[in-house]
Order: structure tokens, then C-alpha cells, then sequence
């Protein structure tokens, strides 16, 4: 699947406790969803990625990214979701801090070019499955993120079912699902490294 057939890309915020702790955040009682453009999208296949500077720091955020198949009658996460993949959903933090102070939407500080990194996608294997599996992101060869799915406050069943009753979901839409703890900026030369379990899904470089 190419980037060009994603529909909509739709974000959880804060699902795991120790990353909304580590930010200094509440935990949240419900998904908390945002969406980032379609224009963000690009794949960590071992290309440099440029940035913008002066806008304060970028930080990192690794997760595991859903993709949705054709709509059935059943609302099962493993009959609605059909591959999966890692992803980076970078933020523009001190941007972001100052949207938040003055109650203003996230998008300027989440929608950014580059903003949604995506290795390829891979068959879904079950929500059971993939509870089993740590997901991890290496910087300059040292594991910076690691997590499994059996951490998230609101499980896959739960994000989908969030996700259909906002928004609607259909054939292509991609999920972000949160991210651990480890969060942190991104700098110049910088080499990053998506691994489920122990295999590498994707690699990229970072400029600005």
C-alpha cells in the first residue's frame, strides 16, 4: 500500500499513563483524537527527512498505526482492521504547549510536513497476537521507546469503536494508536530505527 492510497489519518492522544505522566499531563478517562493531513505522510525507507527550524523543539513519538479495511458488519477490531504498520507521529512541542495554553487546536504543532512517519505496512495478526510483541525506536542506535500494546489505556477494540462513533471510518483510514514513554527531541543527523520485537520495519535521517 502506498501513502497515496491513505484516506484520513486519524491520532489517539495520551494513551499510555506514563507518557501523559511524563509531559506532566492528566491521564485521561477517554480517548482523547485529533487528525493530522494526509500531506504529512512519509516513509521511513531510509531517506533524510527535512524539518523546519526556529519553531522550537520536535519530539519524537513512536506507535503502532492501524489501517482499516472495507466496512463489514461487525465492528470487531479484527475484522475492521486489516495490516498494520510503526509510525512516528513527530509534534512541534513548544508550539503545541503554547495551542494548548491559549485552548487553540494541536494541528499547526501536529500536521506538519513529515510529521507522520510510516514503515510498511504489514498483515494484522489479532489483537491477542500482537499484545505479545514490544515495539521499540532506537536513536543512533540506542532504544529510546519501547512498549507493547497490552500497556494502553483504551485497547484497539476501544480506539476503533472511538474513531467510527466521531468520526466515521472507511476503507484506508490509518489510526495512530499513542505512544510510550521516551518521548524526546529530534536533532541534525540524527538516525532512527523502528523495530516490532526484534526485526527493523524502517529507518530514516533527520535535516534541518
Amino acid at each position: 500500500m502506498s501513502i497515496q492510497d491513505i484516506q484520513n489519518i486519524f491520532c489517539i492522544g495520551r494513551n499510555y499513563a506514563q507518557h501523559a505522566k511524563e509531559l506532566g499531563n492528566e491521564i485521561p478517562k477517554s480517548p482523547i483524537l485529533f487528525t493530522k493531513p494526509t500531506g504529512a505522510l512519509t516513509l521511513a525507507d531510509g531517506q533524510t527527512l527535512t524539518y523546519p527550524s526556529g519553531q522550537g523543539e520536535i519530539h519524537h513519538e513512536l506507535e503502532i498505526v492501524l489501517k482499516v479495511g472495507k466496512k463489514t458488519d461487525s465492528q470487531s477490531v479484527n475484522d475492521r482492521v486489516v495490516e498494520m504498520a510503526l509510525g512516528i507521529d513527530l509534534t512541534l512541542r513548544d508550539l503545541q504547549s503554547e495551542l494548548k495554553k491559549k485552548g487553540h487546536p494541536w494541528e499547526r504543532a501536529k500536521g506538519f510536513r513529515h510529521s507522520a512517519i510510516l514503515t510498511p505496512f504489514w498483515s494484522f495478526p489479532g489483537m491477542e497476537a500482537i499484545e505479545q510483541t514490544s515495539f521499540s525506536l532506537q536513536k543512533n542506535g540506542e532504544t529510546i521507546q519501547e512498549g507493547t500494546s497490552s500497556e494502553m489505556l483504551f485497547n484497539f477494540q476501544r480506539v476503533i469503536d472511538e474513531c467510527e462513533q466521531a468520526f466515521g471510518l472507511s476503507e484506508g483510514d490509518i489510526i495512530y494508536t499513542g505512544t510510550p514513554e521516551g518521548v524526546g527531541p529530534i536533532a541534525q543527523d540524527d538516525f532512527f530505527s523502528l523495530y516490532w520485537g526484534k526485526e527493523e520495519k524502517g529507518r530514516f535521517y533527520v535535516s534541518f
